[in-house]
């Protein structure tokens, strides 16, 4: 049986006094796609952050790619293929085609092959009349989509996602739900952080639950 892409083992985070996972224990597959839910509070973004690099532990080995480590011993390397999109992104005040061309420029590719990967990320979400806007000028729902292009772009081996769909309704959650969608039925690992019951019902998504600090499968 083949290892999985990433792994983490007995995790623990604390703020304070309070114990926010405790042993927690998680294999992601290549190529799945996972809904990681449970009630507010329970750790899904600190989870996806320290998943992804950014948030620290007090204890814990994660593993990608077979590749292990401690949690305060993150490799930069893995920066590069594991990629998290917040809640409520942060765009560069430039230019979406601007935003999306940066960190494919911080990765050295030649401006032609950059400039034909942006062209045809903003086509996918639907930005590509809005490639010169700056991201103060979109709607919730174009920055949104924005975020997720410029993650897509990247084309990241594990993409991890943090409630994408809070906060929007209308035409703007839908062209959302179906961008989150087509990226969960890539070749992309995806883990979603959701309380959309249009998420959490894809039948796509192997489903995840935090409760009482631990990780569980919710079958």
């Amino acid at each position: 049986m083949s290892a999985p892409l990433f792994s983490v083992e007995g995790l623990v985070k604390r703020f304070g006094e309070r114990v926010l996972l405790d042993d927690a224990r998680l294999e992601l597959e290549a190529g799945s796609g996972y809904v990681l839910t449970g009630a507010n509070g329970t750790g899904k973004t600190t989870l996806l952050r320290v998943i992804a690099g950014l948030e620290p532990a007090e204890r814990g080995r994660l593993a990608f790619r077979a590749q292990a480590c401690a949690v305060p011993e993150y490799p930069e390397a893995w920066r590069r293929e594991i990629v998290y999109v917040h809640q409520q992104p942060y765009l560069f005040r430039t230019s979406i085609e601007k935003n999306l061309d940066y960190g494919l420029a911080r990765r050295g590719m030649p401006r032609a092959e950059r400039a034909a990967r942006v062209r045809e990320a903003l086509a996918w979400a639907g930005l590509a009349d809005r490639r010169e806007v700056p991201p103060h000028k979109l709607s919730g729902g174009e920055t949104q989509r924005a975020a997720l292009a410029r993650a897509k772009v990247l084309d990241p081996t594990l993409l991890l996602l943090d409630e994408p769909t809070a906060n929007l309704d209308g035409d703007a959650r839908r062209q959302v739900l179906e961008l989150v969608t087509a990226l969960c039925i890539e070749k992309h690992t995806v883990v979603v952080a959701s309380h959309d019951p249009e998420i959490t019902r894809l039948a796509i998504l192997n489903r995840l639950y935090i409760s009482d600090r631990r990780i569980e499968a919710d079958d």
